[in-house]
């Protein structure tokens, strides 16, 4: 099926969302971007923290080589989202949960705005910057959002780093197989804001599709998932995704 492009909810998409019992949501940095959250992949001056670029800082080597640069970058990054807010399409994606019978949201966002929109227990691909986890025993502690950190593990006292996915690690035990069993049976795939480039996530769509789901990608532009979609939704999500109500 060649995919169809849009700029306004087309009513096939609306009756097949509106049918649907079994709902995937897969959202990626563009959904944050439009909150005013850098996305740290644009180049300039975004991608690089005090000389280093951010693959450099954000990576398991770094954590090894330099703990408190990586938690002076993390802590500037949390600093940035205590400065903005979810957008509609946050909010738009957390009120589903209540409208079908099985709805999952997988995120691969690290900044917590679906958790403040209302959205409950999405699946976390990549890890939370509000959480810290124990190098030595994995045991995890929530960050608040205003005062200070935890810097030792308060279960046996080693250090802690933040709790997220680093270039050069794998992604959590459980989290990829609980998205790709949501995958394998889901009958509407919504796919947001992500650039179809990292993997594992950018094979769930790939799944869902494979399954038989309804295929819809809601992005300014195409991705390299876009011809595989049956429809292709091209513009900002706080404006289409509230249309599909």
């Amino acid at each position: 099926m060649q995919t169809q492009l849009a700029t306004q909810v087309t009513p096939e998409l609306r009756e097949r969302f509106s049918t649907a019992k079994k709902v995937l949501v897969l959202t990626g940095a563009g959904v944050s971007a439009e909150s005013g959250v850098p996305t740290f992949r644009g180049g300039g001056t975004s991608a690089v923290w005090k000389g280093m670029p951010f693959d450099v800082i954000s990576s398991a080597q770094m954590v090894e080589r330099d703990l408190p640069a990586v938690w002076e970058w993390f802590d500037y990054r949390r600093g940035v989202l205590n400065q903005v807010e979810p957008n509609p399409a946050h909010y738009v994606i957390a009120s589903w949960q209540d409208r079908f019978p099985e709805f999952t949201l997988v995120t691969q966002n690290v900044d917590g705005l679906h958790r403040r929109a209302g959205s409950r227990n999405p699946i976390e691909l990549h890890g939370s910057m509000w959480h810290a986890r124990c190098i030595d025993c994995h045991a995890r502690f929530e960050i608040p959002r205003i005062g200070l950190r935890p810097n030792d593990c308060m279960s046996c006292g080693d250090r802690l780093r933040p709790d997220v996915v680093l270039f050069g690690e794998t992604l959590p035990p459980g989290a990829f197989e609980l998205a790709f069993e949501v995958a394998t049976q889901c009958d509407f795939c919504l796919v947001v804001g992500t650039s179809g480039l990292v993997y594992p996530a950018a094979g769930l769509p790939e799944i869902a599709k494979q399954a038989g789901a309804y295929l819809c990608e809601v992005n300014p532009e195409r991705t390299p998932l876009s011809d595989l979609c049956d429809v292709l939704l091209t513009g900002k999500a706080g404006e289409l995704l509230p249309r599909l109500n």
